[in-house]
C-alpha cells in the first residue's frame, strides 16, 4: 500500500514580504508548517539581509516555479560609497576604503553603461556552486574564491534618492541570475571609489509585487487553515504571460492521463507553449507541434 503523503493537499502561491534576518529556506519552511502543506518551494532566493517579495509555492504551484525564476524582478537597494566589504553588504569585513563620494549627475552619468545584457561576476558570498561546494562555504572557511563572469540582463536602472553624501537610494529591473550586491559593487567602482549594500528590497518577482505581498507575522495571526486559505493566490498566476487554451471536458480528461490532443482549428506555430484550461481549472501545460498539444506539466487541481 501506497504510504500517504505527510501534510495536506494545498495548492497555491503565498507572496511573503520577507523580512530581513530570515533566510529563504527557513522562510519557506515557516510558510508550510503553518498550511501544512505536503510540498513547498519558492520562486527565487532572497538574502537573509534582504526584505520583500518571496513568492512560495505550495503544492502544485512548485510545478510552476521555474516561471517565477525566469521572470522579471525588481528591486529597491542603497549602495553605501566609501566601503568595500567581503560579503558586498553590511554583513562582511571591511576590504577597502575611500573618500571619494560622487555627484547626484555622476550617478546618473554611470547609470548607462550597466543596462542591456552585461558582464557581471557573482559575490564569493553566494549560493553558486564550485567543483560541487557553494562558493559561501568556501568563502567562509577562508579560502580565495574566484567566480566567473556570467551574463545577466538588466532593463532598468535608476536614481531615486540621495539620503546623504555616503548613500544613493536606486532601483533596478532586471533578469533572472543578476546579483544586486554585484551591481552596488561594481557602480561605486565605476563612479571611482568604493561601495557595499546596506539595504535591498524586492518589490517584484515575476507577476508577484509587493502590494499583494503578506507579512509572516500577519499569516501567523491567522492561525488556522479556513483563514490561512483566504491568502493563497492561484498556482494560474505564475502563467499569466503564458496564452490560455479552452478544452472540452474531453480533452482535458486526456490531457490529465498524459495523451496529446489533436488541433481541428488553424495549427499553432511549432512549440507554442500554452496553458490549457477547462472552464476555470488549469489543467496542463502544453506543447503544440502544428498538429497536435502535448502535455508538459499536468496539474491536479
Amino acid at each position: 500500500m501506497a504510504r500517504r503523503k505527510k501534510g495536506d493537499k494545498i495548492d497555491g502561491w503565498v507572496v511573503l514580504d520577507k523580512p530581513v534576518g530570515l533566510g529563504s529556506t527557513p522562510a519557506v519552511s515557516r510558510v508550510r508548517r503553518l498550511f501544512g502543506a505536503q510540498k513547498a518551494g519558492h520562486g527565487g532566493t532572497l538574502d537573509p539581509l534582504a526584505s520583500g517579495v518571496l513568492p512560495i509555492a505550495l503544492g502544485e504551484a512548485t510545478k510552476t516555479v521555474p516561471f517565477v525564476m525566469d521572470g522579471r524582478k525588481e528591486y529597491r537597494f542603497t549602495v553605501k560609497f566609501g566601503e568595500s566589504r567581503s560579503t558586498e553588504d553590511a554583513e562582511g569585513d571591511v576590504t577597502a576604503t575611500s573618500d571619494a563620494r560622487p555627484t547626484d549627475d555622476a550617478i546618473r552619468g554611470a547609470l548607462g553603461a550597466f543596462l542591456g545584457d552585461i558582464e557581471q561576476v557573482p559575490p564569493a558570498f553566494s549560493a553558486l556552486k564550485i567543483d560541487g561546494q557553494r562558493a559561501y562555504d568556501l568563502a567562509r572557511a577562508g579560502e580565495i574564491v574566484e567566480m566567473k563572469p556570467r551574463r545577466v540582463r538588466i532593463d532598468g536602472l535608476e536614481l531615486l534618492a540621495r539620503p546623504d553624501r555616503d548613500h544613493a537610494d536606486l532601483v533596478v529591473t532586471c533578469g533572472k541570475g543578476t546579483y544586486i550586491r554585484s551591481l552596488g559593487r561594481d557602480l561605486a567602482v565605476a563612479l571611482g571609489t568604493v561601495g557595499h549594500l546596506s539595504a535591498l528590497r524586492r518589490t517584484a518577482a515575476g507577476p508577484f509585487r509587493e502590494g499583494a505581498a503578506i507579512s509572516l507575522h500577519k499569516l501567523e495571526a491567522l492561525g488556522h487553515i479556513p483563514a490561512l486559505l483566504g491568502a493563497l493566490v492561484p498556482v494560474v498566476t505564475a502563467l499569466d504571460d503564458i496564452p490560455a487554451l479552452a478544452l472540452t471536458e474531453t480533452q482535458a480528461d486526456q490531457l490529465r492521463h498524459g495523451q496529446p490532443v489533436l488541433l481541428t482549428r488553424d495549427a499553432s506555430p511549432s512549440g507554442a507553449l500554452f496553458r490549457a484550461e477547462f472552464g476555470e481549472r488549469l489543467v496542463a501545460l502544453v506543447r503544440s507541434d502544428g498538429a497536435s498539444i502535448q502535455p508538459v506539466r499536468v496539474f491536479n487541481l
